[in-house]
C-alpha cells in the first residue's frame, strides 16, 4: 500500500499543473498539490491514494510542534504508514540562513512547476524586510522516499522573542513545565530544545550556520549534547518494534541513549570562502570543537591533509568530499548568476548537499519501528523534553547569572 501511495500523489501533482503537455526529462519530482483547495464532497475514498496529494494542507499548517510550543500528531498521523524503512531529518540554525530552502530541496521540490506551492513556506521579500519568520514551531512533511522532514523555527531569532513577550517582559509561552519565565530566557530554552528534541528523534539533524567564522551553533550544539539526559531512543518506547530486527547497531546495543548524527552546513559564504584550505581547516576545527561530545564527528580525520598551493585554482569542493561528509559549504544565492564562480552555482551546490545527504549511511534507531510509532514516541519524547529537571537545573543557573531578566 505504501508504495502505491506515492505513484498516485505524483501523478495527481504533474495533472494539477499541466494535463496536455507529457512530462519533461527527467521526471518531475514529488510536489505538494497547489493549495488551498476545496474539500472534497465524496465520502473520502481516495484518502490511501491520491487524495494524499490533493488534500495536502497548505505550506506551514502542517506542524508536529505548534507555535504554543505544544506537539501535535492527530494531524500527522493519516499521512504515516505502517512502513519501518524511512529516515528522519531535521535542520537548526538562525534566521535567513536558508533552512526551508535546503528542506524543500530535500523533499524535492525545485520550484520548476509554475503555480506549485514549496513544502516548507520561505521568507517573502516583504517578509524579510520586516526581519520576519516564517516558521514557528517545528513543520512536518514526507516525502515520496518516505523520508520523514522536520523543519524548525530560527534559534536567535529577535522577531520571535519579540512574538512571545508580555509588555512585562514575561514569556507567552509555558516553555518549561509551565512555569512562567522572562521572555528572553524562555526565548534561550527553546533553542536548545529544539536542539535536544531532534536530537532524540532524528536520524540526520542538519545544522546549519551563517559564514565560515559563526560557530554559535556549534556551542549550542554542545550545550544539547550536555542537558540530553535521560531520554531514550524512540524505538524504546513503544511495545510494537519488531524483535527480528533488534540491535541493528551492535555498538548501540550497550546503550538505551541516542544521538542523531550531525551534519554541519556554513552558508551564505562570500567567494573568498572557498579553497580546499579553509574546508580542511573547517573540518579539523569541528572535529576538535565535539572531541569531547558524544556526537558522532569523524570525517575530519577521514580527509587526508590539503593545501591550496598542492592543488590548482581550478578544483572543485566536491573533490574533498564523501558519502560521510560532515560539513557543507553554500555561497551566497547572488553566484547562481555569475559565470566567475569557480566551485559552482548555488543550486547546484545544494544539489550535491541533497545528494549526499539522503544517500549518507546513518545511525538507527537500537530497534525497529515503523512511521506511526516514530510519531507516538517522538511525542512522548516532546513531553520529556518539556519537564527535564536537567533542563530544568540548567534554567535555574541562566537565571542566577544576571544575564537574563528577572
Amino acid at each position: 500500500m505504501a508504495a502505491g501511495q506515492p505513484s498516485l500523489a505524483a501523478a495527481g501533482d504533474r495533472g494539477s499543473s499541466s494535463s496536455s503537455q507529457p512530462p519533461p526529462p527527467p521526471p518531475p519530482k514529488i510536489l505538494l498539490a497547489k493549495p488551498p483547495l476545496p474539500p472534497p464532497s465524496s465520502s473520502g475514498a481516495d484518502e490511501e491514494g491520491g487524495g494524499r496529494a490533493r488534500q495536502a494542507p497548505q505550506p506551514g499548517s502542517l506542524s508536529l510542534v505548534s507555535d504554543a510550543w505544544e506537539v501535535h500528531t492527530e494531524k500527522i498521523l493519516p499521512y504515516l504508514t505502517e512502513n519501518n524503512d524511512f529516515m528522519v531529518i531535521g535542520i537548526i540554525g538562525p534566521p535567513g540562513v536558508g533552512k526551508s530552502t535546503i528542506m524543500n530541496a530535500l523533499y524535492g521540490y525545485d520550484g520548476s512547476s509554475p503555480g506549485m506551492h514549496p513544502p516548507f513556506a520561505m521568507q517573502n521579500e516583504e517578509m524579510k524586510a520586516m526581519a520576519k519568520h516564517c516558521t514557528a514551531g517545528v513543520d512536518f512533511r514526507i516525502s515520496h522516499e518516505r523520508v520523514i522532514l522536520l523543519d524548525t523555527q530560527p534559534v536567535y531569532s529577535p522577531s520571535i522573542l519579540i512574538d512571545m513577550m508580555r509588555p512585562d517582559g514575561s514569556s507567552t509561552l509555558p516553555v518549561l513545565n509551565g512555569d512562567p519565565l522572562p521572555a528572553d530566557l524562555a526565548h534561550e530554552l527553546m533553542g536548545i530544545q529544539l536542539g535536544v528534541f531532534l536530537a532524540s528523534v532524528c536520524n540526520i539533524l542538519l545544522v546549519v550556520s551563517e559564514g565560515i567564522n559563526d560557530l554559535a551553533m556549534w556551542e549550542l550544539m554542545l550545550t544539547v549534547d550536555l542537558l540530553k539526559n535521560n531520554i531514550p531512543d524512540p524505538s524504546l518506547l513503544t511495545s510494537s518494534s519488531s524483535p527480528d530486527k533488534e540491535n541493528k547497531n551492535d555498538n548501540q546495543s550497550v546503550s538505551e541513549d541516542y544521538m542523531a548524527d550531525l551534519c554541519f552546513v556554513h552558508a551564505r559564504l562570500r567567494e573568498h570562502d572557498f579553497s580546499p584550505s579553509k574546508l580542511m581547516l573547517l573540518r579539523r576545527s569541528l572535529g576538535k570543537h565535539f572531541e569531547s561530545s558524544t556526537f558522532n564527528i569523524g570525517s575530519s580525520s577521514a580527509t587526508p591533509e590539503v593545501t591550496d598551493s598542492l592543488h590548482p585554482l581550478s578544483m572543485k569542493l566536491e573533490d574533498l568530499s564523501s558519502s560521510q561528509q560532515d560539513v557543507f559549504l553554500l555561497p551566497l544565492r547572488a553566484h547562481d548568476n555569475s559565470t566567475n564562480f569557480e566551485y559552482g552555482t548555488y543550486s547546484s551546490m545544494l544539489g550535491m548537499l541533497r545528494d549526499q545527504v539522503l544517500s549518507r549511511t546513518y545511525r538507527p534507531f537500537l530497534k525497529n519501528l515503523t512511521e506511526r510509532d516514530w510519531l507516538r514516541s517522538s511525542a512522548k519524547i516532546w513531553d520529556m523534553v518539556r519537564r527535564s529537571p536537567v533542563i530544568s537545573e540548567y534554567c535555574k543557573a541562566l537565571q542566577s547569572s544576571g544575564l537574563f531578566r528577572k
